[in-house]
């Protein structure tokens, strides 16, 4: 009866190709099974003389137990992907993050450089003008040509400035001592 053995050997190659895979590979490989099935089926009806053009695997439908650990591990791996998804966005989001707050770093540190570079020439600018002015006002000093009176004068000047309050011990130059001939020089200087 060949079609009862045509039958017995389709079980049978069917049980041995779904036995090879993997029950996912079995659920997605239904034109790889069909072309080893009529490859074989072929073979082995020769000697029969019957020919095998087509076999088609309509459908796979596991057992209700089976089908729960394939949803289960379809579960599992869905969550699996999902944590990994997760992790890789933590992660990109901290590097996003650390190269934000380097670059931050790195604007403000610079910024303070060009601030102190900024000040720095601001006071070597204002130190060489007050420099500048000093040496000017020397200058016009000299070419003025003053007397000892006017020296004097401008001595006692500078001891007014140095006898304020605020310093505890003054010490009085040799020329200052006679503050009567201070005194009078001053006042015939106003004259």
């Amino acid at each position: 009866n060949p079609l009862n053995a045509i039958e017995n050997l389709t079980a049978t190659t069917l049980r041995n190709l779904i036995g090879e895979l993997e029950l996912d590979a079995t659920l997605t490989s239904r034109d790889t099974i069909n072309t080893k099935m009529r490859v074989i089926l072929d073979e082995a009806t020769d000697p029969w003389g019957i020919k095998i053009n087509r076999v088609e695997l309509k459908n796979i439908i596991p057992p209700a137990e089976i089908q729960d650990a394939m949803e289960k591990q379809m579960k599992a791996e869905r969550e699996r992907r999902e944590s990994i998804l997760r992790a890789e966005g933590q992660k990109t989001s901290a590097i996003l993050v650390a190269e934000g707050e380097k670059e931050a770093a790195i604007l403000r540190a610079e910024a303070k450089k060009e601030t102190a570079i900024r000040e720095a020439e601001g006071e070597a600018e204002a130190i060489l003008s007050i420099q500048k002015a000093n040496a000017e006002a020397i200058r016009l000093i000299k070419e003025a040509a003053p007397d000892k009176s006017v020296l004097m004068i401008k001595g006692m000047e500078a001891f007014e400035k140095v006898a304020n309050g605020q310093a505890t011990k003054i010490i009085i130059p040799s020329e200052l001592q006679n503050i009567v001939t201070l005194s009078e020089l001053f006042h015939e200087s106003k004259k």
